[in-house]
């Protein structure tokens, strides 16, 4: 199986934690030159300094913030003016919405995920998809949220968008699938980022119950029982961005230790 990345670039989104940096960290193991694209250039900077070169890859970065699209399209058109030869991987990654119940959620709350979710996924793919057609080969890898499958409580509005962006991704992989770019959507379950402690933190507030037993109840309805690493969603997309995963394409893939409760 070749998992080498020596000649390929990729644009990893949300790359200064969790996820996203976990990928980055992977995909740079592997022999691929990274750029980084998040909000936070000090950030951007302290795992610029960490990526692995084993091919004296020269990595690199974009800031640029998701909830602002225009800037995030004028940011990444003008590193692409100046690296014409762009991407052979886009990973397309960013900070889920705010949790609570559907009925209580402001009509801006949805406008605003739908802008920083599927907007600007739309936007990147816009901007990359182009030089992969010409070289006739590209792998975008969405991430996005076991709710695809299953709509999970108390997640209203990252439920619906997270919908929406799956049903984009399909449609897209359908449209590109002859130029030989496969467009794939990992979907992790509860897995041990800065999102999860936070929506972990919400509960306790809410319920007066301890960090443990929420945990525990967690943990309860994982199969696996316990909760994902970050490098075991990034595994994932290691694979999926391969060259080895050529004939799969319009995918969900759940990395949940099985609680996801359907097919």
């Amino acid at each position: 199986m070749n998992l080498d990345f020596s000649s390929q670039r990729a644009l990893v989104g949300g790359s200064t934690q969790g996820i996203g940096r976990a990928i980055a960290e992977e995909l740079a193991t592997g022999g691929a030159t990274v750029t980084l694209l998040a909000r936070n250039e000090d950030h951007l900077r302290e795992v610029l300094a960490t990526l692995p070169t084993p091919n004296n890859q020269v990595h690199d970065y974009v800031v640029a913030d998701f909830t602002e699209p225009d800037t995030l399209t004028q940011q990444v058109q003008q590193y692409l003016t100046a690296h014409p030869e762009g991407f052979h991987i886009l990973v397309n990654n960013t900070g889920g919405p705010a949790g609570g119940p559907i009925l209580d959620a402001a009509v801006d709350a949805f406008r605003a995920a739908f802008e920083q979710h599927l907007v600007c996924n739309h936007l990147l793919a816009q901007a990359v998809v182009p030089a992969m057609q010409e070289r006739g080969y590209g792998r975008i890898i969405n991430i996005i949220s076991t709710s695809v499958k299953q709509p999970l409580p108390g997640l209203g509005v990252s439920n619906t968008i997270r919908g929406a962006v799956a049903n984009w991704a399909k449609t897209l992989a359908n449209e590109l699938g002859s130029w030989g770019i496969t467009v794939n959507n990992v979907l992790p379950g509860a897995t041990v980022t800065q999102r999860h402690t936070s929506l972990i933190e919400k509960k306790v507030a809410q319920t007066g119950q301890t960090t443990e037993e929420i945990e525990t109840a967690m943990r309860k309805s994982i199969p696996a029982n316990r909760f994902g690493q970050a490098e075991e969603v990034a595994a994932a997309v290691v694979f999926l961005a391969s060259e080895a995963a050529g004939y799969i394409t319009g995918t969900n893939v759940p990395v949940d230790g099985g609680r996801t409760g359907n097919l």
